[in-house]
């Protein structure tokens, strides 16, 4: 194979970055007479840690359904990595670097610790992770540790606290080293103690260069993290912005609280 010149080295160093890592564009769904999701658009940068937020029944988890594939939208399109994956099945686009959590968490409760982290890393984009010739217990042994749940691996998961479930089901996900991880009400049903421990593990994945979108109606959890907000009201994006700014976005406090009279 020929080798290839300066001047051809210098302008592939030139080829700009891809930043973007999530584009959405114009998506669209509607069950019945219901428009659960509308014309929303989304552009979500590599090493973005974003909070989307919004009242009950606003689109967000229908919004992440869509993204990963479990239903279909009626208009527009995703592009992760520069792919369109916008009629992709769940499991092609976990293979492609996407996972998720769920609100309502279901794990192999029988089964242990380890063993529920594991299951993942056999599916066709964990086998081809697999560096240096670790076993996959080793890799899961150091997604858990990464969570807190270390001391844990060989515990049944039907006698893990809540808490720990969810840590265990964000474990699960990172099992096959997603490029994107999206978290559905990671921090639903935790006292405070569980959601600092939580929390302090989403911030070491980030601050790692892991990306990650977070759907969040506990917004004091969710604003200790993020950076980046978009709020979703009616299927509709109303705002996106730095947090403060969208706090303090009239929009934004009336789908919380009302118009102000």
């Amino acid at each position: 194979m020929m080798a290839l010149s300066a001047t051809q080295l210098l302008r592939i160093k030139e080829i700009p970055y891809m930043a973007s890592i999530l584009e959405i564009n114009g998506l669209s769904k509607a069950f019945g007479g219901l428009q659960a999701v509308q014309e929303i658009d989304l552009d979500i940068h590599r090493e973005d840690l974003v909070g989307i937020i919004g009242p009950n029944g606003a689109g967000k988890t229908t919004l992440f359904n869509l993204i990963t594939g479990f239903i279909r939208p009626d208009t527009g399109d995703i592009r992760f990595n520069g792919e369109n994956i916008t009629r992709l099945k769940p499991y092609q686009i976990v293979n492609l670097g996407m996972s998720r959590t769920f609100q309502l968490v279901d794990l192999f409760k029988e089964m242990k610790v380890l063993e529920n982290v594991m299951i993942p890393g056999f599916s066709h984009r964990g086998r081809k992770k697999h560096h240096g010739g670790k076993k996959p217990w080793e890799t899961g042994m150091e997604i858990l540790e990464e969570v807190g749940l270390g001391n844990r691996y060989n515990e049944y998961v039907g006698n893990l606290a809540f808490g720990e479930l969810r840590l265990l089901d964000i474990a699960r996900a990172m099992a096959t080293e997603p490029d994107l991880l999206l978290l559905d009400e990671p921090f639903s049903g935790l006292d405070v103690q569980d959601a600092e421990i939580l929390a302090a593990a989403i911030k070491r994945m980030h601050q790692k260069g892991q990306t990650i979108i977070i759907i969040e109606h506990r917004l004091r959890d969710l604003l200790k993290l993020v950076k980046k907000v978009v709020a979703i009201v009616f299927g509709q994006k109303i705002a996106e912005g730095a947090t403060d700014e969208i706090m303090n976005n009239e929009k934004v406090i009336e789908a919380y609280l009302g118009k102000r009279r």
